[in-house]
């Protein structure tokens, strides 16, 4: 039997596309119970009425109620500081869907504070949860196909016209290199390392959107691996991280491979782990075979809010911390501004902290 009473009490920031996954997958775990749902808007309240637990339209209201352990923060971008300032100065961890935020001046103020009271901020980079993902990671490590030379990764998806009817969704602090791309560049880092400088192109043509909807990327490695990345919301395609790895029964499951990582001794396939190379000498003219692995792929937000509890409780370290959501978050910015000035850019170690808040 799960004690009941020690399940950590995790009240939600807003209700949106991914706050109302968080909101169920809290509902139903054996290590969370929901407290509060937290969205000025009508569907929110409702939304926290069929949980039977109360709603703010506030997030200081509900925070003086005390009624949290801990605090899923799923607001829009823009105000993920503000939220997660709040959370750790009432003692609270915190865990920020990712982005950190928009601008990682203002995410590196909450870090540090966040550092000097002592209180954890992780970062929603969920996909470092799935199963697939630690096979992957391991595998690598262990030099299954060497040094990693070269990344490719696709992320190409159909975004409905109705889901920009949420006005924010269009403009700057969204767009796919935020909401989607930052996933991949996540991962990337988490398997070949931190990112020394980015070259990027983006367009808005297709949209005709304040942001982007398609962007070509180059990212140079501290390791010398050189990786490319394409990301676009409005091209009808089979790759991309949600319709490959089958973690979400939302996305149909293609069964194709969105990221290759090339290697000195060998080439993997990712999310099917598949790993090619050569049984006998290295060369293009021997034959070649692979090897697959069998993996499974739960969904990591299930595991992420597992883990959530256990570094409330102080029974584990954060997997991705705010400073680990906030590097990714460099190199984003990074992307961003050599798009935006043609030019490349090396990415920032240490950004300043923003005056604002």
């Amino acid at each position: 039997m799960v004690d009941r009473q020690a399940r950590k009490r995790l009240a939600v920031v807003g209700a949106g596309l991914i706050g109302t996954r968080h909101i169920d997958i809290i509902a139903r775990s054996n290590d969370a119970q929901l407290a509060a749902v937290v969205d000025p808007v009508a569907a929110a309240a409702a939304t926290a009425k069929s949980h039977g637990v109360p709603w703010f339209a506030d997030l200081r209201t509900m925070l003086a109620d005390d009624i949290a352990d801990g605090v899923v923060v799923a607001s829009p971008n823009q105000l993920h500081v503000e939220h997660g300032l709040q959370c750790v100065e009432a003692g609270l961890p915190v865990l920020i869907e990712k982005p950190i935020d928009s601008d990682a001046r203002r995410a590196r103020r909450l870090v540090d504070h966040a550092g000097a009271l002592g209180v954890p901020v992780l970062v929603g980079h969920h996909r470092r949860h799935n199963p697939i993902v630690k096979a992957a990671k391991e595998r690598l490590d262990a030099g299954a196909i060497g040094t990693i030379v070269a990344a490719s990764g696709m992320c190409w998806l159909y975004k409905p016209d109705d889901y920009f009817n949420v006005e924010w969704r269009t403009k700057q602090g969204a767009g796919p290199v935020f909401i989607n791309l930052i996933h991949d560049v996540d991962l990337l880092r988490y398997f070949c390392g931190e990112v020394q400088s980015v070259q990027a192109v983006q367009s808005n043509r297709t949209r005709g959107h304040e942001v982007e909807d398609t962007a070509a990327i180059i990212l140079q490695f501290c390791s010398g691996t050189l990786a490319t990345i394409s990301v676009s919301d409005t091209i009808v395609s089979p790759w991309s991280w949600e319709l490959t790895a089958g973690e979400n029964a939302a996305y149909p499951n293609t069964q194709e491979a969105c990221y290759l990582l090339g290697g000195s001794h060998g080439a993997m396939e990712i999310p099917s782990g598949r790993i090619w190379s050569n049984p006998g000498k290295r060369s293009w003219w021997e034959p070649i075979g692979h090897d697959d692995y069998d993996v499974t792929s739960d969904d990591p937000l299930d595991a992420q809010i597992s883990h959530f509890c256990r570094v409330i409780a102080g029974q584990e370290k954060p997997l991705v911390s705010g400073e680990e959501g906030l590097r990714t978050l460099l190199v984003i910015e990074a992307i961003k501004q050599s798009a935006q000035e043609a030019v490349p850019i090396t990415v920032s170690s240490t950004p300043e902290r923003s005056s604002e808040f």
